[in-house]
């Protein structure tokens, strides 16, 4: 009984005679409190009604977004004060609107935030299957919008996630037909893969599937050639099968 009181004290004493266990143990309350000391003032930061945001500044607008609607976005998402905002989720939510393609937004001292916008620059109409007003922008991706009175696009009609690859290849054809002085209206890419051109004069190619032995380059390129000799016999009514290995085929459209 009396060695284990023995060793019992010898052990309390052993803490209490090594200064640099004892720091350790300071250092660790220390660190611990300080953790629980800042989370406390945050929570009351949170709270209290101090640095309040004033402002939203617009630096780069879209014509086709108006201050009501930036407006609107700002007094539902906007929360908190200058420093527990959440800028992230604000701008996820200013990009849902129409012809914003990027939202950013900063912190500025003391009670403003700065919002910049990028707009989406349209190059073509797509054609979707539910009806939704949708365009192309001239990076290929689809966005939910109505196209501006008065402006000219052409029309776009695929699968699903197709509409880069249609503008690449709308770019192509369109140099190509502009040889002949024609326009190119409208690009149908089908779930075949097979392609069919309108032109501004309403005429139809139908290019079909790329081909290795027959590009479709090459197959536009007879079209184009022979473009002289064949445009008297042309009119709105007319479908160009250019699906053959070799010349092509003039046909009436079906009604």
């Amino acid at each position: 009984m009396g060695n284990t009181h023995a060793q019992a004290k010898a052990s309390g004493n052993l803490f209490w005679d090594s200064p640099r266990l004892i720091n350790s143990v300071a250092d660790l309350v220390f660190i611990f409190g300080g953790v629980l000391l800042a989370w406390a003032g945050l929570l009351v930061l949170q709270r209290l009604p101090i640095l309040p945001i004033k402002n939203v500044i617009v630096t780069a607008a879209v014509p086709q977004v108006s201050g009501a609607q930036i407006e609107q976005v700002a007094r539902t998402v906007i929360t908190g004060n200058f420093l527990t905002v959440n800028l992230a989720a604000a701008q996820r939510s200013f990009e849902q609107l129409p012809w914003v393609r990027l939202a950013s937004l900063r912190r500025q001292w003391p009670d403003s935030l700065v919002l910049t916008f990028e707009g989406q620059h349209p190059v073509a109409q797509w054609s979707s299957l539910d009806g939704e007003a949708r365009l192309v922008n001239e990076l290929g991706e689809v966005f939910v919008a109505t196209a501006p009175p008065g402006m000219a696009l052409p029309v776009f009609s695929g699968p699903e996630g197709s509409s880069a690859q249609m503008l690449t290849r709308y770019g192509e054809f369109a140099t190509q037909l502009a040889t002949i002085h024609r326009d190119l209206v409208a690009l149908r890419l089908s779930q075949r893969e097979a392609w069919q051109l309108k032109l501004d004069d309403g005429v139809v190619l139908e290019l079909g599937r790329d081909q290795p032995k027959t590009p479709l380059a090459e197959r536009l390129t007879r079209f184009t050639t022979h473009y002289a000799s064949v445009k008297d016999r042309l009119h709105a009514l007319s479908v160009v099968d250019m699906r053959y290995p070799s010349g092509f085929a003039l046909k009436a459209r079906k009604s």
